[in-house]
C-alpha cells in the first residue's frame, strides 16, 4: 500500500471517529486561520472547489470534512491536516513554531520564510 493511501486511511479513520466537540473545534481552526488570511468563505470555497454551505457546515462543526477537500483546505490555508484534525502537528518541535505562526498573515509568513531562506544559505 502505498504512503498516498494509507495517509488517505488514516484521515478517513480520523474523520469517521470525530465527537461534536472536535468537528467543532475543527471548524474553529479553519475558520480562524480563514480570517488570518483574509478570506471569505466564498474566496476559500472557490479554491477547492466545493459551496459556501460547505465551508459554513465546516466551520460550525456541522459536518465532517471528506480527505480529498482536507487535503485541499489544508495546502490553500498552509496548515497541516493533523492541525485541522486534532490541533496538533506530529513533531513537538515543529508544534511549538506552528504555534507561534498560526496567526501571522500571509506578508508576515513571506517574510518569516525569506529569513529561513537566508540563514540556510548563510549555512552553506
Amino acid at each position: 500500500m502505498n504512503v498516498s493511501k494509507c495517509y488517505t486511511i488514516y484521515i478517513i479513520r480520523e474523520v469517521v471517529f470525530l465527537s461534536e466537540n472536535a468537528l467543532k473545534d475543527m471548524g474553529e481552526r479553519i475558520y480562524k486561520r480563514r480570517k488570518v488570511l483574509e478570506l471569505t468563505q466564498e474566496e476559500l470555497a472557490e479554491k477547492i472547489g466545493v459551496s459556501t454551505q460547505m465551508i459554513s457546515n465546516l466551520e460550525l462543526g456541522k459536518k465532517a470534512i471528506r480527505p480529498e477537500n482536507l487535503i485541499k483546505i489544508s495546502s490553500v490555508l498552509g496548515i497541516s491536516c493533523d492541525y485541522i484534525l486534532k490541533g496538533i502537528s506530529n513533531n513537538d518541535v515543529s508544534n511549538e513554531i506552528f504555534e507561534k505562526i498560526i496567526n501571522l498573515s500571509e506578508n508576515d509568513l513571506k517574510f518569516i520564510n525569506q529569513m529561513i531562506d537566508y540563514i540556510n544559505k548563510k549555512g552553506l
